[in-house]
């Protein structure tokens, strides 16, 4: 936005020719063309705003359209760019690093009492045959489908504590 300003105040005439030189063209006609100019075009350009204005060669203000341009290309292209970036590759790493708690922590720990396999190495069988048939998570879904297809009228005891729990998203039935 500061550069919106700045350029709409002091370099309007760099923005406003055209080609021809028969009609102006109006790139920074107001401050919201002029802000959507160097969002739009300032940002893809690959060396900033300078290369899709005028060249300031031999203007008055020549000096200035190049340190205009420079502190244009360093905080908004490299700079803001940078961090922008940053921020999602960030995103990124904490997704792969929650997704790679979560393996770990269904390889170490049942899903379904929770119980890690530091104990399941002292007991007979260990961790794998829990998981795999004690606690079968497997199983536990196959019954909550099996209770969502079936007839409520027809459910046991047991059958409507589960379904009522589900349906009250309570997960406190698993063992």
């Amino acid at each position: 936005y500061l550069y919106t300003v700045v350029a709409f105040n002091f370099f309007r005439k760099f923005y406003n020719k055209s080609e021809d030189g028969d009609t102006p063209d109006m790139k920074c006609d107001d401050m919201l063309t002029c802000y959507m100019f160097h969002m739009y075009v300032g940002v893809r350009a690959g060396g900033g705003i300078g290369d899709e204005i005028e060249d300031p060669a031999g203007d008055e203000y020549e000096i200035y359209r190049i340190i205009f341009d420079i502190t244009f290309f360093f905080f908004v292209i490299v700079i803001l760019l940078a961090i922008i970036q940053g921020l999602i590759i960030d995103a990124f790493g904490e997704l792969r690093d929650q997704q790679e708690q979560v393996k770990e922590d269904m390889e170490t720990k049942c899903f379904i009492c929770g119980i890690g396999n530091d104990y399941f190495d002292t007991v007979p069988h260990g961790f794998e045959t829990h998981t795999l048939q004690e606690h079968n998570l497997a199983n536990y879904l196959f019954f909550l489908m099996y209770l969502i297809n079936k007839d409520e009228t027809e459910h046991t005891g047991q059958e409507s504590y589960v379904w009522k729990m589900y349906q009250e998203r309570c997960w406190e039935f698993f063992p």
